[in-house]
């Protein structure tokens, strides 16, 4: 799998989550396989850029592997600038968000929303692909409902504009994370365009992986909430899918260790603090795994407000 000079280690993709896919979780994720880990989007607006949240979502200070940083906006030159002063600040990829279906985004004409004004998302594409030496690579849904799934005019669209690779999320902004993905969409998409295509969208197992790739003739899969809790899913799907080898569950062991060392990064990361208060709801997706901890147990392990008290009380659920 090649994102323009770019040769990937695989072909399986960490999805950006507002909110959960910062530089620890990206860390985490590399070290179980995956190929590729793309930011939480940041806004195009210039008066955002210095703000400390902002800072932080693009911070990928000593990360492995290619550092490709989603933008979001609706102004052609915004997201050009935009993708200009990432790649100063080291981007290797600039991913552009035409596919969040969150109202407050969508309330704005962005993300999804941008889906229904085709017009407008070439004038963006061609900025933003203008703008760099970077590749530049997109991510929509397959339209703003099911009366109007458009996506293969994106995709053409995407294509004419010098985009390096789409990712199609296999669900309108109207059924924002409700439903059944579904794939149909993303294989007339594959079959209309030459540029890699990658899948995403309940893709929670190894075999729904290989499924996703053999329906839709996708060149990767993209991977989110399903990695949640989960990070090892990514070398879980690429043993099944490479060597035909079975799932393994994750022992109650080797949750905690990847839980732990989780932790270490986002304390290092956050500061205390807010490292503490991040890291809550990490650990009650890991906690999903084992059925043994009481919600008693999750409640105190939630009211901790220091590194140390919330890893003895982790450590203690564990044993």
């Amino acid at each position: 799998m090649r994102i323009g000079p770019y040769q990937l280690a695989n072909n399986l993709f960490l999805a950006p989550m507002a909110g959960v896919t910062d530089r620890p979780f990206r860390e985490v994720c590399k070290q179980f396989g995956a190929g590729l880990a793309v930011s939480e989007m940041l806004a195009s607006n210039p008066a955002l850029r210095q703000h400390k949240r902002t800072l932080l979502k693009a911070n990928h200070e000593g990360e492995t592997g290619l550092r490709s940083i989603q933008i979001l906006g609706t102004d052609p030159q915004q997201m050009a600038d935009a993708a200009k002063f990432n790649a100063r600040r080291g981007a290797h990829i600039i991913d552009i968000n035409m596919g969040c279906p969150a109202k407050k985004v969508c309330s704005v004409a962005a993300g999804s929303a941008l889906l229904k004004d085709e017009d407008l998302v070439k004038r963006i594409l061609d900025a933003v692909v203008n703008s760099v030496d970077i590749p530049v690579t997109l991510k929509i849904r397959t339209g703003w409902d099911s009366q109007s799934r458009n996506a293969v005019q994106i995709a053409r669209i995407a294509e004419q504009s010098g985009i390096a690779a789409l990712t199609v999320h296999g669900r309108t902004r109207a059924c924002k994370f409700t439903g059944l993905a579904e794939y149909e969409t993303i294989k007339a998409v594959k079959e209309t365009v030459n540029i890699p295509i990658i899948a995403n969208g309940d893709i929670d197992s190894p075999e729904k992986a290989l499924w996703v790739l053999e329906t839709t003739g996708a060149d990767a899969i993209m991977i989110g909430r399903s990695a949640q809790g989960t990070p090892w899913l990514f070398s879980q799907i690429h043993q099944f899918i490479h060597f035909g080898k079975p799932a393994e569950t994750p022992t109650p062991r080797t949750i905690q260790q990847t839980l732990l060392c989780h932790l270490d990064k986002l304390y290092g990361f956050y500061g205390n603090v807010s490292g503490v208060r991040i890291a809550r709801k990490h650990i009650g997706w890991y906690l999903k795994h084992l059925t043994t901890v009481s919600q008693l147990t999750k409640d105190t392990i939630n009211a901790a407000s220091e590194p140390s008290q919330q890893i003895e009380l982790l450590n203690s659920a564990f044993h």
